[in-house]
């Protein structure tokens, strides 16, 4: 010890000024263990060291060295490498995941935490103190309530297009029950998450988004026909879901929906991170990384409901009715339906061989198929000659 320089801790100095007064022969051995918690035998241990060496004898024998458990410098570099390489902008969680997972390292986030900090590597997400809100009661069983949202955002970091990722959430379990890139955020994008969810699931009680166009309608227009019945047409989303007796609850703000806000949060940190390691840079090369990795948040993050058995109910057979565009049309004298520049001739159907004037609904599948229906009638249809 000597030759060395200790700034001694509270509890040292504790130790200092309790040894001190048994080395005077003021206060007993037992005394002193009393107090400071040891046995006897080492407190004669340290009233000899303190004889020996003095004050500073009394300090750690391991003050100054390198612990034993410390990581070897190999292994620290290997990290660091990492992650300012491969695995640059992962978060440290996601960090540790990968390094145990793929790299074959043995490390607590912890350590990987205290790790990156000493090497001046900060976490690539800036958390703020949130603001005091009432967080609410989770819904007892899966399918009562699915949170559906839309993330535009850069997810490819410039590699690629600009995307917009829809999402499908179960409120009871947090699950992701769907989710997939599409260019823009629109009403063909959820139809095709509606799809999904229904074939995968069933048809859930209600559904909880925000106040877009594309759920509800925000204009203050009526058409002669919704004055005559008292009644505004839905938008094709609000349709579909009316089909399948779903109530859509329109939330009043952002934090309402915190749940699928916060699994956005997590998207464009660990989903940005997985679609960067796997070099994706278009659209389906994003959506074969997002499906891998909604199968892998579902198994790290999805939690039990509060009841075992679920709201789903069947779904019904004929979806390609249900999940799709719908356009009402008028038949022209000419039996022609008119729609997107396109004409469509009706020949003569069983006994009737004119629909002039008729009322038809025009039915655009998700694929692009068209179908014309009187009804529940479904009817032929030929492209007809230009006028």
């Amino acid at each position: 010890m000597r030759g060395r320089t200790f700034a001694l801790s509270q509890k040292e100095l504790q130790r200092v000024s309790v040894i001190s007064v048994c080395v005077k022969g003021d206060m007993a051995c037992a005394r002193a263990a009393a107090l400071l918690s040891l046995s006897i035998r080492q407190v004669r241990r340290l009233k000899k060291r303190l004889r020996e060496d003095g004050e500073a004898a009394l300090a750690h024998a391991n003050r100054g060295r390198p612990s034993p458990r410390r990581l070897p410098d190999r292994v620290r570099r290997s990290i660091l490498r990492l992650a300012r390489t491969t695995y640059a902008g992962f978060n440290d969680h996601h960090l540790c995941e990968k390094l145990c997972e793929i790299e074959g390292f043995s490390l607590s986030r912890e350590t990987v935490r205290r790790l990156l900090r000493q090497a001046g590597l900060g976490s690539p997400r800036k958390r703020r103190a949130p603001a005091h809100r009432q967080r609410r009661l989770r819904s007892a069983r899966e399918g009562e309530l699915v949170q559906l949202d839309g993330s535009p955002h850069d997810w490819l970091e410039g590699r690629g297009p600009h995307l917009t990722a829809l999402g499908l959430q179960d409120d009871a379990s947090g699950k992701i029950l769907a989710a997939q890139f599409f260019p823009t955020e629109s009403a063909f994008g959820y139809l095709v998450l509606l799809r999904q969810l229904l074939r995968r699931h069933g048809v859930p009680l209600a559904f909880y988004g925000d106040h877009s166009s594309i759920f509800l309608r925000n204009d203050d227009s009526w058409s002669v026909a919704e004055q005559l019945a008292g009644k505004r047409d839905p938008t094709q989303f609000g349709r579909a879901l009316e089909q399948l007796g779903i109530t859509f609850i329109a939330a009043r703000s952002p934090q309402a929906k915190g749940r699928v806000e916060r699994l956005w949060g997590v998207l464009q940190d660990r989903l940005c991170s997985e679609l960067r390691l796997a070099g994706a840079n278009d659209l389906d090369s994003a959506n074969a990384v997002l499906a891998r990795f909604v199968a892998d948040y579902n198994r790290r993050f999805a939690r039990r409901p509060r009841e075992t058995t679920t709201a789903w109910r069947p779904a019904p057979p004929d979806l390609d009715r249900i999940c799709c565009f719908v356009h009402p049309r008028v038949v022209s004298n000419d039996n022609v339906v008119q729609w997107d520049g396109r004409r469509f001739q009706i020949p003569p159907q069983g006994r009737r061989f004119s629909f002039a004037g008729a009322k038809v609904s025009l039915y655009q599948a998700l694929d692009g198929r068209v179908a014309l229906y009187y009804g529940d009638t479904k009817l032929q249809l030929t492209l007809a000659p230009p006028g």
